[in-house]
């Protein structure tokens, strides 16, 4: 696998990164708080967890029509994605507890999306978090369908209104990953990736085959039989839970890192930057202030300090983000915060337009 190496050697870059540690280190210290979960996490987590599942228990038991079953499902995207974010992207950096058993389990509730944790742990943990805005390492940054979100990727013409058409394709990104994730772990065993990870492309192929296979099964299969919906209605039903949580998914991630000040590489060089600098440089914080949603999206709001900090549970964020802001402006470092959810929806819109222009 070809990598990218961070040589920065600027001695205010290198203080800048002991001074955020220690300061960070000592807030946890001084106020004698874990960097883990804590009481709050765990309502969380049964709030957006049953968020799903309730929804989901109606449509089976109760004699619902298609409008109030279109309802339940449209829930359904909505908590899926809240615990995307909010539970399974805490767990699978290992960031939910100190015990690995409950890291794991958490992970696994990326299986109700039918996706994979091993993928998701190598393309985001891995890639997206090593070589953040990276052109050919972060796949965050690949196309995505006809979107074009790299300025070092070949401009097509018709990218000129992806603007427009990018919410349908956003929307396609878990369904998608159903059949990608399989093409995707054979590329990762190709680059030796599974390897790092203790296993094999055998061995993981068939375990996803398994769980996907139950996913359907339970998705389809028990609807089937418990209600009076058709094939296609469940079909239907399947698809908008699906598209719901995907064009959630997709904009909050993409507007954290294709916005407006938020810097792009390219992998056919190393970077002459401090890994920390470079962080900041091509990430962004957004709608602070907001605690509905920053509650909802578990943080990835303060994304700047979950990719400083990623060990660190996302209850913490809000502490933290004064720390990094105040550290950064003291060393000059760039800090990319747009004020609300409005304002890095329109960056991202507005960047899209630049990606698709020139």
């Amino acid at each position: 696998m070809h990598t990218v190496r961070f040589t920065g050697k600027d001695t205010n870059d290198k203080q800048f990164v002991l001074t955020l540690k220690k300061r960070v280190n000592d807030y946890f210290k001084t106020n004698s708080i874990s960097t883990k979960a804590n009481w709050q996490m765990i309502v969380k987590t049964i709030m957006l967890v049953s968020s799903y599942i309730a929804p989901f228990v109606l449509i089976l038991t109760l004699p619902l029509s298609g409008w109030q079953g279109l309802l339940c499902v449209f829930a359904m995207g909505i908590g899926i994605a809240g615990i995307g974010m909010g539970v399974m992207h805490d767990a699978a950096h290992g960031a939910y507890s100190r015990k690995k058993w409950v890291n794991d389990l958490l992970a696994g509730s990326l299986y109700l999306l039918g996706s994979n944790v091993l993928n998701w742990k190598i393309q985001h943990n891995v890639l997206h978090h090593t070589y953040t805005n990276v052109n050919g390492l972060d796949e965050d940054i690949d196309y995505k369908g006809p979107i074009r979100l790299s300025e070092n990727r070949p401009l097509k013409k018709f990218q000129k209104f992806q603007y427009i058409y990018a919410l349908f394709f956003y929307g396609l990104m878990t369904i998608v990953m159903l059949t990608n994730d399989f093409t995707r772990l054979k590329r990762y065993a190709k680059m030796g990736l599974l390897e790092t990870q203790g296993t094999s492309l055998k061995k993981e192929f068939v375990k996803m085959l398994l769980r996907k296979t139950v996913y359907l099964l339970i998705i389809f299969g028990i609807p089937l039989w418990l209600t009076t919906f058709n094939f296609w209605q469940i079909l239907l039903g399947f698809f908008v839970m699906h598209w719901v949580a995907s064009i959630i998914l997709s904009f909050v991630f993409q507007m954290a890192h294709v916005v407006e000040g938020a810097e792009q590489e390219n992998s056919a060089h190393d970077i002459n930057t401090e890994w920390h600098v470079h962080q900041l440089k091509t990430t962004s914080d957004f709608a602070r202030n907001n605690r509905l949603l920053s509650w909802y999206v578990g943080g990835l709001n303060f994304q700047i300090e979950h990719h400083l900090f990623p060990g660190v549970c996302h209850v913490h964020y809000k502490q933290l983000a004064p720390i990094v802001e105040q550290t950064a402006r003291e060393f000059h470092i760039p800090y990319n915060l747009k004020p609300s959810f409005r304002a890095a929806l329109l960056s991202h819109i507005e960047r899209l337009k630049e990606l698709g222009s020139h």
